[in-house]
């Protein structure tokens, strides 16, 4: 693990590739003003040994499906630094429930009882948000302030370095940010997004799980199983619903 913004730990693959984007001043200035924020009292989420997480539990050389989210959660106790994702022992947001509703019609996979994608990203889902840090209870409150740049760093490394990976771009925000990969050598899979207010002008029905796998199982790549087991929160078993 390498060391970076005063402390945050970062996977040495991925630092290998990044090292340089931690020297320019749009990342110099971005470290400011997160210290300046926790300085003032203001409360920061994820915490910040989680800023990198998504990174940290899918390597570099695992990533087979990108997923791009936008902002992380920013109640208490729900970021954990994946998209889409809320710690164990959190409710389940409306767009994941969606995303499971649409997932049990598209490969059978049930509801886990939980909102915790980590057996996901530890297949090699990459679980990215657009920004990686938020104030808590103030949505959107670290945009322009540099992540968005670093984000980008990182869907271009995948774009230009890679083959055959899985983007899955839902709602215009992740579609304009995925707008540069090439769609010669990897899949780009794209929709509305899952929140209620979208999900019904035809994110239902997409069936991009299926798609994904049937993708990567063509590259000769282990597909993903999209069935989430059950998770533990204080010595309570969250399991199958």
């Amino acid at each position: 693990m390498a060391t970076v913004l005063g402390g945050v730990q970062l996977a040495d693959d991925w630092f290998e590739v990044l090292e340089g984007e931690f020297d320019t001043p749009y990342m110099q200035k971005l470290a400011a003003f997160l210290e300046a924020e926790t300085k003032s009292g203001k409360r920061i989420f994820p915490e910040r040994e989680n800023f990198f997480h998504a990174l940290n539990i899918t390597p570099l050389a695992d990533v087979k499906v990108v997923i791009i989210g936008q902002d992380p959660y920013h109640g208490d106790g729900q970021a954990h630094g994946l998209s889409f994702s809320v710690q164990p022992g959190m409710d389940v947001p409306p767009s994941l429930r969606n995303m499971y509703k649409e997932l049990e019609d598209d490969v059978g996979a049930t509801h886990p009882g939980h909102g915790f994608l980590e057996g996901w990203a530890e297949q090699g889902v990459l679980m990215l948000n657009a920004v990686l840090s938020v104030e808590a209870h103030k949505a959107g409150s670290h945009q322009k302030k540099g992540w968005e740049k670093f984000t980008d760093r990182i869907i271009d490394e995948l774009n230009r370095h890679h083959d055959g990976l899985v983007f899955i771009l839902w709602g215009s925000h992740a579609q304009k940010k995925g707008a540069g990969i090439d769609r010669s050598r990897h899949l780009v899979l794209e929709g509305p997004h899952p929140s209620p207010l979208s999900s019904y002008r035809g994110f239902f029905g997409s069936k991009p799980f299926s798609q994904a796998n049937a993708y990567l199982e063509a590259q000769g790549k282990t597909p993903i199983d999209w069935q989430l087991g059950p998770v533990e929160v204080k010595g309570e078993q969250l399991g199958l619903l």
